[in-house]
């Protein structure tokens, strides 16, 4: 992960800065140094404080830079998440980077902590999804972990997820679940995706490892997980938002994807002032 994290903060300053900040250039002192402060201006679950120092350190290596939480703590308005001492300039021009990171990181682990309290004292377990930002999957589902949620398949590389589209490329349910158990290694679990009480009992009958139910309501969620009684894992996907994830971890199911902890969440409001 460092390596592809250390190539997408320069990729991000080089975007912002990209040929000088003119106006530091042009107001700040070349040599001054100041102190600063990383501020939480709301309750958060803090993820990706080593992102933003690592956003500094790009810039100035010796910047002096002291985490004043954990990661996966939570803060209140107003706590000091990190201070920060160094080059005046490079301060200025890591800033909005820094906090763009944080902001978000932030953002997916304070909302998959919510939903994580949500689904407390059931078995079901809070998974992440696919839908993540172009270039910042891996601090998203990272920032997932840190709330408290459990990260799906990485990419289309590691997992295999037999999804309506390649069931009718495939012809059928079972068709695809063949095809894949002689394609892969016996390393690998497969997992389907079905939409009806039907499409269930043929993935059994095929040998699925994990059964996804999309887009189910509760009641029909609650008969499929006692027609395949523990002999394959269940998923539950589509419609989940806190409202509605409670009384689907209650029907039994033993993961809950939701695509909205990394395609939607909103970003915390973290500040930086300088001394």
């Amino acid at each position: 992960m460092m390596l592809s994290l250390d190539r997408l903060i320069e990729q991000a300053l080089h975007e912002d800065i990209h040929t000088g900040d003119i106006t530091t250039q042009a107001v700040v002192p070349d040599k001054r140094q100041s102190s600063a402060r990383l501020i939480a201006k709301e309750s958060l679950v803090l993820a990706g404080i080593h992102v933003a120092e690592m956003v500094f350190r790009k810039l100035d290596p010796t910047v002096i830079f002291t985490a004043n939480n954990l990661e996966g703590a939570t803060a209140e308005n107003g706590d000091v998440l990190a201070t920060i001492v160094g080059n005046a300039s490079d301060l200025l021009m890591a800033e909005r980077v820094a906090l763009n990171l944080l902001q978000r990181m932030c953002g997916i682990a304070t909302l998959t902590s919510r939903y994580v309290a949500v689904v407390s004292g059931t078995k079901a377990r809070i998974v992440d999804t696919r839908k993540t930002t172009p270039g910042l999957r891996e601090i998203e589902k990272y920032a997932v972990r840190v709330g408290g949620g459990i990260n799906h398949r990485t990419g289309l590389y590691d997992g295999v997820l037999i999804k309506e589209n390649h069931i009718a490329a495939a012809g059928s349910i079972a068709e695809a679940i063949s095809r894949a158990r002689a394609y892969i290694p016996h390393t690998l679990k497969i997992e389907i995706e079905t939409e009806s009480r039907s499409q269930v009992i043929e993935a059994l009958a095929a040998g699925a490892d994990i059964i996804m139910l999309d887009n189910m309501d509760c009641d029909s969620m609650r008969e499929c997980v006692q027609l395949i009684a523990g002999r394959a894992l269940v998923e539950a996907s589509g419609g989940v938002n806190l409202d509605t994830v409670r009384a689907i971890a209650e029907t039994g199911v033993d993961i809950i994807s939701i695509g909205a902890l990394t395609h939607s969440p909103r970003a915390m409001d973290i500040s930086m002032l300088l001394d």
